[in-house]
């Protein structure tokens, strides 16, 4: 498993790394959660076919419709750090990052990491290369459905 995938199942452990992307793990339990309810719905239907519920459900249903598939990373990532023995700059730091979720944060693994995501870069100039890492494992984790927008405003 590559250190980014390792990264991925520490933010989404309910993902794992057997499921390509976060958003795709929650779209299948909504799917689920909405095929349930589709089906209680439809059994709460009268002899003439009118569904007595169904105007409050829909309108239920359609104030409900958040964006599920958004796995709110800062939450996470500070509920980790509030455990962790030492203050970290997981935020804009790679290194605090990883050590935060317990991963090898040495040169050699940040380099195979910068490896991984194509960095172009001299991963001799660490300072450049662990800046472009941070904001790059950031945009990874918003395309696996992490809500990181925050961190860049």
């Amino acid at each position: 498993m590559g250190i980014l995938n390792n990264i991925f199942s520490k933010i989404f452990p309910s993902a794992q790394a057997a499921v390509g992307h976060a958003k795709d793990a929650v779209k299948e339990q909504v799917d689920k959660i909405t095929d349930t309810v589709k089906d209680k719905t439809s059994t709460n239907t009268d002899n003439t076919g009118n569904n007595s519920n169904s105007d409050q459900n829909q309108q239920n249903s359609s104030e409900n419709k958040t964006p599920i598939s958004q796995v709110d990373v800062m939450s996470i990532l500070d509920n980790l750090a509030k455990k962790f023995p030492e203050k970290l700059n997981w935020k804009t730091s790679i290194v605090d990052l990883l050590k935060l979720l317990g991963i090898d944060n040495s040169l050699d693994a940040r380099k195979k990491l910068a490896t991984e995501l194509n960095y172009t870069g001299s991963t001799d100039d660490t300072a450049a290369m662990n800046t472009w890492l941070i904001k790059e494992v950031m945009k990874k984790i918003a395309e696996k459905g992490g809500n990181v927008s925050h961190l860049f405003s």
